[in-house]
């Protein structure tokens, strides 16, 4: 072997463990509270499931004070609260930025996608304007991605 194979071969299993460790990242089980009326949550819920999260669906009344307990901004609320890993993941987050926030593990509580928009998992329709998602930590809500 050449010097030169011989580091474009060490390249990629590197390349190929850095993959598989970040694959590994995002936890394989949630929990995901919601009221047992919300339609859109069960959607949301085999979204995840698509991607082979095991989620554990709680219907609950009492979905206001799990927000509170989770530490969610005013305004940044949505149809499903979510636990995975250490985090809280509030309403229809794309899974891309759920694998951004396991990707990179910022010292945050969690991530939001405020309202139902039109087009995340679990809803019906075509994107029609970026999603704003928001981190949050101490009830105080920054950008976190947009996608």
């Amino acid at each position: 072997m050449t010097a030169r194979f011989t580091a474009l071969l060490a390249s990629t299993v590197v390349s190929i463990g850095a993959l598989q460790a970040h694959a590994d990242a995002v936890p394989d089980e949630a929990k995901l509270y919601k009221s047992p009326a919300c339609g859109c949550c069960d959607g949301y819920a085999d979204h995840l499931e698509s991607k082979g999260i095991d989620v554990e669906v709680i219907d609950t009344d009492n979905l206001h004070q799990i927000k509170q307990q989770a530490g969610l901004p005013y305004g940044e609320g949505a149809c499903h609260t979510m636990e995975m890993g250490s985090y809280v993941i509030e309403g229809h987050v794309p899974f891309a930025a759920i694998d951004k926030l396991f990707e990179t593990m910022p010292d945050i509580d969690g991530i939001s996608l405020a309202g139902m928009p039109i087009g995340t998992p679990g809803m019906p329709g075509i994107q029609e304007e970026p999603y704003e998602v928001k981190s949050f930590t101490d009830r105080e809500a920054s950008p976190f991605m947009t996608l």
